[in-house]
């Protein structure tokens, strides 16, 4: 597997931030996509699948988007994911979909409970090595031999079961008979209906998990009634990422500039959050990094800028509790067309779930509607600041979701059908 550069990193946090590898200062504007090639497996033929597998995916599993790009975050940037839920919230079968979009790879599934013995795990001691008296487990099929492995209720193993992960997934190691042996492992996924509680070995696992989401049952009505309209329908089945096209978009995070504002912005977020009493780890900064390349990979850039910082809300917190600190300090560094589209959005959302509460009241359906084009101006007049190609998209894409709120309120509230 290809080595991320910053994954070695033992010193004080800011030290990173005052070294000077050119990798790192290096001032980046825009940088393309190194889309490094090997034979007949390219990178930028990766991204499209890509593309095409989070679509087929997220319109199977509605209101998961985020989710699911996180999931593949994690593969490029080599880290684990947690997903904490009630059961029914489609974490499993998720992260099984995902496994089937990816050819070439080994897969491992389990439950743990209380009563999981390591052999189920990790796989049955040898009897034969044992005749020879050598302690030795039978990884075949086991964890110890996968790319990628999925831990349902992964905190209620036991103690022999955690203590052994906890190598496995910082530092993809496994000791059989007391010797280390390097693993091909790739991504933990976890998932758990409630978060750890109390614990040395829960906390150390917690710990593991780089990338941390939150799942609820579906918010949105059309989302829910689209659900269950599907029955099977949807987009047709994307061709599977192959493993060596998602090791060569490791290789391209890993050829990911870091400009110098961005580790300036990062210690600024450190500090902001240190005033909050939120203090994430230096070794969960330098994870955070690695995210960061991956995301700015995934988004078919070759630097890291302001838009790749949301993704840290899922990354810089403890306790749930802390995330939304955590969510007001990078809107604050964020770039801020990105933030004033959020506010608006979410400004718009209410307006619209406000009116159509009431849609038996066109006079408050007409109030929802001016104050709908309103906001649509404000997004449109965005335009005017920026010409990254990708800000651009963003604001035409929510105008229009604007657009479909004031079509649906003119509908329901005036009896208007535009």
């Amino acid at each position: 597997m290809f080595q991320n550069n910053f994954l070695d990193f033992n010193g004080n946090l800011d030290d990173l931030f005052e070294s000077k590898p050119s990798e790192i200062q290096t001032s980046v504007k825009q940088r393309p996509l190194v889309a490094p090639q090997s034979g007949s497996v390219n990178a930028e033929v990766a991204l499209k699948r890509i593309g095409h597998i989070q679509a087929y995916l997220s319109n199977r599993f509605v209101e998961r988007q985020e989710v699911i790009h996180g999931a593949f975050v994690a593969m490029v940037a080599r880290k684990n994911m947690l997903m904490v839920g009630p059961p029914g919230t489609a974490k499993s079968d998720l992260i099984s979909s995902i496994s089937q979009n990816i050819s070439g790879g080994s897969y491992f599934q389990w439950l743990l409970t209380k009563f999981t013995t390591p052999e189920e795990v990790f796989g049955p001691v040898s009897l034969r090595a044992l005749e020879q008296d050598t302690y030795k487990r039978v990884t075949t099929g086991k964890l110890p031999e996968a790319h990628f492995a999925f831990l349902d209720e992964c905190f209620k193993g036991s103690s022999a079961i955690l203590n052994a992960l906890l190598t496995l997934m910082s530092e993809r190691l496994f000791y059989n008979n007391g010797s280390p042996t390097k693993t091909p492992l790739v991504s933990v996924f976890g998932a758990s209906n409630e978060y750890a509680e109390d614990g040395e070995n829960l906390a150390a696992l917690f710990d593991r998990f780089h990338l941390r989401y939150e799942l609820s049952y579906i918010s949105e009505d059309d989302s829910f009634t689209a659900m269950l309209a599907q029955s099977g329908k949807g987009l047709n089945k994307p061709i599977p990422l192959s493993l060596e096209e998602l090791m060569l978009l490791q290789q391209a995070a890993d050829q990911v500039g870091v400009p110098q504002h961005i580790l300036d912005t990062l210690l600024k977020i450190r500090k902001s959050l240190r005033e909050k009493e939120i203090v994430p780890s230096d070794r969960r900064f330098v994870n955070a990094l690695s995210i960061l390349k991956a995301n700015a990979v995934l988004e078919g850039r070759g630097s890291v800028d302001e838009d790749d910082l949301p993704i840290l809300s899922n990354v810089l917190w403890d306790e749930i509790e802390q995330k939304l600190a955590v969510e007001e300090v990078l809107r604050q560094y964020g770039d801020p067309i990105t933030g004033k589209l959020d506010e608006r959005l979410a400004e718009a959302k209410e307006i619209s779930q406000n009116a159509l509460a009431k849609e038996d009241d066109p006079v408050e359906g007409s109030k929802a509607i001016k104050a709908l084009k309103s906001l649509k101006k404000e997004v449109d007049d965005l335009k005017g600041q920026t010409t990254h190609p990708g800000k651009l998209e963003k604001i035409v894409d929510a105008s229009g979701v604007i657009q479909e709120m004031i079509k649906q309120i003119n509908k329901k509230c005036l009896g208007i059908d535009l």
